[in-house]
């Protein structure tokens, strides 16, 4: 016999509690605990003994072959998993409501099915005649794929064997999933990470690459436990912001590649489109002699991305003037002014500060402080920074640069898009700059503002 007992679980971190608080002892959060009811075996037989595992030796011949992928006929999607996907594999795809997903996925599943390969796609929040009508808008209608619009998990990992089981399967969204033998609502952290760890079970028993649509919430969190996270092989975050017309795939982590690549997508009336040179779509409407913009020379991952940093300081009325920062860290932007008033004397205490990566790109790098403190100084001063030139480099609080990992693959790109001039701290050993591109080399904060002819 099962005893049934009730818990109070956090649904922003999956802690348990016995009864109800306004607030999550775990987490901090308020409003999240909700009532499950967990059912747990009795008896005298409910201990179950385990049995001698088999050891296996950690050293492999040299002549192994990797894991074999399957390729998705999308270079951008396969740049960030690193190389395809793998049968038996996990992977999480999460995004922000309207960015995408789902018309990701399906042209995905098509390309693969028209490959040869047996694809299905199961929604959980929309019919097959939705999911038929987005196909056909993209142009893949005919294309050789099975739907299903269930949301039983145990019923979907009973379908992934046999036969006539599908080679990658899309879950759409984990979120909808549920689990019958759980007393809970589906949404739930019981019920998300019972109903994938199920889905995950089944996959890697049959060799299944499994792609399943995480939600997030409005700090940009996958929802549900962060467990879930743990429990695939690669996590995805399609980015990007709607009224922009492309979209960006980040890769935070892969069992089987690198992290911290991106593929970038361009979203036309026909579906996604790849960006194979994104620095040539960050800049494509950049015009010279702008004051305030400057081009960051920024690594993404293993590959150089050129964008546009954009800044506007002006006088402000109000008593504590604003600090508005759209693509880039706000308390990064506030140690940068800080820098600049204090060491360099740069009027920035009583004036207001906006700050814009263009294209919506968001940028985690400390390398874009050169860049950033280059197009402070260009607005403050009214003079736009030189033509054709790239910044790049970090700064400390002292007001010194330092030098930034991967200078040579950022010059190599600055000169392929046919800049002239590359703005870099001082190196500590000889750099070759490629044929056609000069480079300047302050050493502080202090000469960089000279560089770009003073503030006064």
């Amino acid at each position: 016999m099962a005893k049934s007992s009730v818990s109070y679980v956090c649904q922003q971190c999956g802690g348990a509690h016995r009864k109800w608080s306004g607030r999550c002892d775990h987490c901090g959060a308020w409003n999240t605990l909700v009532e499950e009811r967990i059912e747990t075996p009795s008896g005298p037989g409910k201990r179950v003994a385990g049995r001698r595992i088999e050891m296996q030796p950690l050293a492999t011949s040299a002549d192994t072959p990797p894991p074999p992928r399957m390729k998705t006929g999308l270079g951008e999607f396969d740049r960030v998993s690193g190389g395809g996907l793998v049968k038996g594999s996990a992977t999480l795809i999460g995004g922000d409501p309207g960015i995408g997903k789902s018309t990701l996925l399906l042209q995905l599943v098509c390309r693969l099915a028209g490959a040869g390969a047996r694809a299905a796609y199961v929604s959980g929040e929309e019919s097959a005649e939705q999911v038929r009508m987005r196909a056909r808008r993209l142009g893949l209608g005919e294309a050789g794929v099975e739907l299903a619009t269930v949301t039983n998990a145990g019923d979907i990992a009973a379908s992934l064997g046999g036969p006539d089981g599908p080679d990658v399967v899309v879950i759409d969204s984990i979120q909808t999933m549920y689990l019958p033998t759980l007393d809970s609502a589906p949404g739930t952290v019981s019920q998300v990470r019972a109903s994938a760890q199920e889905l995950i079970r089944a996959a890697k028993a049959h060799d299944v690459a499994l792609l399943v649509v995480g939600h997030v919430t409005k700090d940009g969190a996958i929802a549900g436990p962060r467990v879930l996270e743990h429990m695939v092989d690669t996590v995805l975050y399609f980015e990007g912001d709607r009224s922009h017309h492309f979209r960006i795939l980040r890769g935070v982590k892969n069992r089987f590649g690198a992290t911290d690549e991106i593929g970038v997508f361009e979203m036309v009336e026909t579906g996604l489109t790849e960006v194979p040179n994104p620095s040539e779509l960050f800049l494509a409407d950049r015009r010279d002699e702008v004051t305030g913009a400057v081009v960051f020379a920024g690594i993404e991952g293993s590959r150089p991305v050129l964008v546009e940093i954009e800044a506007l300081v002006a006088p402000s009325t109000l008593a504590s003037p604003r600090r508005n920062v759209v693509g880039w860290d706000g308390s990064r932007l506030a140690m940068l002014t800080a820098v600049l008033e204090a060491r360099c004397g740069v009027p920035l205490s009583g004036r207001d500060i906006f700050l814009n990566v263009a294209g919506g790109l968001k940028i985690s790098e400390t390398a874009a402080d050169l860049a950033v403190a280059a197009a402070l100084i260009s607005s403050v001063s009214g003079r736009p920074a030189p033509p054709r030139s790239v910044f790049f480099g970090e700064a400390a609080l002292s007001a010194e640069l330092r030098q930034v990992a991967q200078a040579d693959a950022r010059l190599k790109e600055a000169a392929k898009l046919g800049f002239d001039m590359a703005v870099m701290p001082r190196p500590r050993k000889k750099l070759s700059a490629p044929s056609g591109l000069s480079l300047a080399e302050p050493s502080t904060l202090a000469e960089l503002i000279e560089f770009l002819g003073g503030v006064t």
